[in-house]
């Protein structure tokens, strides 16, 4: 009987730490589609009127973020797969190893294009004489790329366990 009262007890708390990821996956979609929505209209406004020299460069910024966007949904929905295989007991699959590749590849291709991105920093800078805030952009380019770094460090190692599994069975 405690052996069942247990892995009830651990059953619920494993499901109730993955219902708290997927609210945090929700927050962090909600609050990139508000900013799709409504910041980045805005800067898009005021930047131009501020910087005009600067207007192709912040329009070409704009469009990298909204492009940007793309690849981060569709990572935010493989790690809500992940989620839902942990819950049904089958994180160590494939279908694991395939969510986590795919989160890699968004990270990837996000990093890409905020490092290509990072150039169009340069007129809006000098217009606003802040050298620092090429740094600033490489800072945030290396965001995505420390999630492609630790998503192929889990994929590894799942694969490693697979390969083990695959083996032993």
């Amino acid at each position: 009987m405690t052996n069942g009262a247990g892995l009830i007890k651990l059953v619920l708390m494993r499901r109730r730490s993955t219902n708290f990821l997927r609210f945090i996956i929700f927050i962090l979609g909600a609050g990139v589609l508000a900013l799709g929505l409504f910041a980045l209209p805005s800067v898009w406004r005021g930047g131009s009127a501020e910087f005009p020299e600067a207007s192709q460069a912040l329009l070409l910024i704009i469009l990298g973020l909204y492009a940007t966007a793309i690849p981060f949904f569709i990572a935010l929905w493989q790690a809500l797969k992940l989620l839902r295989y942990l819950d049904q007991g089958t994180a160590f699959s494939t279908l694991s190893a395939e969510a986590l590749n795919k989160i890699k590849r968004c990270a990837v291709v996000i990093a890409v294009l905020y490092v290509g991105g990072v150039p169009l920093l340069f007129p809006i800078a000098e217009t606003d004489d802040a050298p620092g805030l090429v740094v600033i952009g490489m800072a945030i380019a290396l965001a995505p790329i420390t999630v492609a770094v630790f998503t192929t460090i889990l994929e590894r190692l799942l694969q490693t366990t697979l390969d083990q599994k695959s083996k032993e069975g």
